[in-house]
């Protein structure tokens, strides 16, 4: 497939990539289309890795957004990774030019396990 040129750009999470790609699923099999190895192969990586469903990955966005030092795409991966300890934070946190401290850490685990 050639992509000719990008019309929308929007962030969303693998939990949301799962919903589309089902309801995608869904639509060609009514329609007695073969599925693709791509789709099905990025149908069972969504199914394998999405953790929360849809209302849960968009609270915890909102409630990451609400922090001070969080930016949208660190919110999305965050969401996407669900984070259960400090380290795995830092982890995500590494190529930003500042680092979080404890009480900020504590911060992103409480709206992460809050939203759950």
């Amino acid at each position: 497939m050639i992509v000719k040129g990008v019309i929308n750009e929007e962030k969303i999470t693998i939990a949301e990539v799962k919903d589309i790609l089902h309801i995608i699923k869904d639509h060609r099999t009514e329609q007695d289309i073969e599925l693709g190895y791509e789709l099905r192969r990025a149908i069972n990586h969504a199914d394998s890795f999405a953790k929360t469903d849809v209302q849960t990955s968009k609270k915890i966005i909102e409630e990451l957004l609400k922090l001070e030092k969080m930016k949208p795409e660190i919110a999305y991966r965050l969401a996407d990774i669900m984070p259960s300890s400090f380290d795995e934070i830092r982890s995500i946190y590494a190529k930003e030019r500042f680092t979080l401290d404890e009480k900020e850490l504590t911060q992103i685990l409480d709206a992460i396990t809050d939203a759950c």
